[in-house]
């Protein structure tokens, strides 16, 4: 029996420090909320529109959107119970191509965990970080009317945002659950306020001035069709979250599937009726000009109200880096325990039992990016990576259905659903390279290649610092962390 395998025993009988399973049915819905509603659709949503050019054809796009991504969710439900680890992504490559073969095998997970765990996630986490800065920020410097340097004062709200969201998830899992219930709560209501007040703009004062244009201007070109669904899709990507937290779901094997079947879905109306409501009172123009539509459209519409929307643009950020932030700590924790990461970013706090070292070490990777500054460049650079990886996952599907064709499988997806998001991860793969062949794209491949030399010397060749025993020392003394599985009498 393998070491994680060991642990795994441990912590499933009670008799060992390690990850509980604390989030139910309504955190696992939260979670998934949490990640999807960013800042995106109140401050950028206006993309699909300007490429589809036309408000009905935007509606389309909007709606198709969401079915692709409940399918690719549905499509990691499946997955979910078949390799019941979290992590998503990394944990399938690793049961389904791990075994194939020792070098390349292993690489592909690996080379998820290196992307998301090092750059595409913490990078996420700052950006979203410092936009709940500026959210929160502005509307008390134009109230005040100081005369300050604001970028400063939103960088460090934003440093202090992070802090917060560091504690919150070194903490307590339970804290975590709260916090995220209560934020998941506020962004649905901050939703709905759009989506009433465009009713009462479109139903109640008989607006209907710029929806009446329906396909009028619609792009027909594949190109335009092309980026349209794209940026859509990409509003919508967070539908696997729940995946990576597979460990600590409560009863995975029936909650990761109703999480999924009620949280897209309800995604998917509240952005389709959120684009309608901004339609009705904005024209085509005034949205793709707009740099925060939502915000405009609170002026527009609600009127000395209108502050409720910058505030519900910042709650919403907040809970979205909070569990972005939670989730990835949990890739990082299961690389470990695969050696694909270092030894103690799988270690657990001996009484708060969070990955401890794993939350401090995206923190720090975290306000790396925040000092930085302008990454969004960054982002659009490794995000394209991301469909990447959900296409092999598709093929890990399809693998584990030879593989492990006799494992229990609570919940099957038929197979065209597998092949059709893999066809949707080639396109959206594709677009952007084609649309915009920039020598940025380089910096993807030389950093995946750079994560495939460190693999072969640290991971295959099994080469390791003398110094990395000090190293593991020290951070359990700082952290008060130990191996998973490890009993409370050690």
């Amino acid at each position: 029996m393998t070491e994680v395998s060991k642990s795994k025993q441990s912590l499933e009988s009670g008799g060992g420090v390690g990850l509980k399973r604390e989030l139910g049915l309504f955190s696992a819905i939260n979670m998934i909320l949490a990640v999807m509603i960013g800042s995106g659709i109140f401050i950028s949503p206006a993309t699909a529109l300007k490429h589809s050019g036309s408000v009905g054809m935007c509606i389309v796009v909007w709606t198709v959107c969401g079915l692709i991504s409940l399918l690719g969710a549905l499509t990691f439900a499946e997955l979910g119970t078949v390799v019941p680890r979290s992590g998503a992504e990394y944990a399938y490559f690793m049961d389904s191509f791990g075994p194939t073969h020792k070098f390349w095998g292993k690489l592909p997970a690996f080379i998820a965990s290196w992307v998301y765990v090092l750059v595409l996630r913490p990078a996420e986490v700052a950006v979203i970080t410092l936009t709940f800065a500026e959210y929160l920020c502005q509307p008390i410097l134009d109230l005040l009317q100081v005369d300050v340097d604001s970028s400063q004062i939103k960088t460090y709200v934003a440093i202090l945002a992070l802090g917060i969201i560091t504690y919150i998830n070194m903490s307590s899992v339970k804290l975590f659950v709260k916090i995220q219930n209560i934020f998941g709560s506020f962004k649905v209501v901050a939703c709905l306020i759009v989506i009433f007040g465009g009713l009462y703009e479109l139903v109640y004062m008989g607006n209907t001035k710029y929806l009446s244009k329906g396909f009028e201007g619609t792009k027909f070109d594949m190109k335009s069709i092309a980026l349209a669904f794209y940026s859509g899709l990409w509003a919508y990507d967070g539908w696997n979250t729940v995946t990576t937290v597979t460990e600590e779901i409560k009863k995975p094997e029936v909650n990761i599937l109703r999480s999924i079947i009620i949280s897209v879905p309800i995604v998917t109306i509240l952005y389709v009726f959120m684009n309608i409501s901004y339609m009705t009172v904005l024209d085509i123009d005034e949205m793709v000009k707009a740099q925060a539509v939502a915000v405009v459209f609170g002026e527009r519409v609600l009127g000395v109200f209108s502050f409720v929307i910058p505030i519900g643009v910042a709650l919403s950020t907040f809970g979205c880096a909070l569990s972005i932030q939670f989730s990835v700590t949990r890739l990082c924790y299961v690389a470990s325990q695969d050696g694909h990461m270092l030894e103690n970013l799988s270690y657990v706090h001996v009484r708060r039992l969070t990955p401890s070292p794993s939350v401090a070490m995206q923190g720090l990777i975290s306000l790396g990016f925040i000092l930085v500054g302008d990454i969004e460049q960054l982002i659009e650079l490794a995000s394209f990576l991301i469909w990447i990886f959900y296409g092999v996952a598709m093929c890990s599907l399809l693998t584990l259905r030879k593989t492990k064709k006799h494992t229990p499988r609570p919940y099957r997806v038929p197979t065209w659903i597998a092949i059709f998001i893999i066809l949707v991860a080639i396109f959206l793969s594709v677009v952007p390279i084609v649309t915009d062949p920039s020598p940025k794209y380089l910096f993807a491949v030389a950093f995946i290649l750079l994560g495939v030399l460190v693999y072969y010397w640290f991971i295959y060749k099994k080469n390791r610092p003398a110094i990395m025993d000090k190293i593991t020392y020290y951070v359990q003394v700082l952290f008060e962390v130990v191996p998973p599985g490890t009993s409370h009498s050690e």
